[in-house]
């Protein structure tokens, strides 16, 4: 039984900043502007590791806000 990442994002947060996430495809995305870090999801489990996240750049990271009703700058839910 795998977990179901969107269910995920409001329980978990990042271990380095303690930032909420978002799920984006295979992945939990910091909402955290300066750290954008991106966790991997492997076999449906995330990988809650700082060592094993890597930085989205800001384009992206900006691109992964908006499809997540999110400000693209600050990471902050858009009412």
């Amino acid at each position: 039984m795998s977990f179901d990442p969107q269910h995920l994002q409001d329980i978990i947060a990042c271990p380095k900043t303690k930032a909420k996430l978002v799920c984006d495809g295979d992945f939990l995305v910091s909402i955290d502007p300066a750290s954008r870090l991106r966790y991997p999801i492997k076999d449906g489990i995330p990988v809650m590791l700082v060592e094993e996240a890597t930085q989205v750049p800001q384009e992206e990271w900006a691109e992964i806000m908006k499809r997540n009703d999110r400000n693209p700058v600050s990471g902050e839910l858009v009412s």
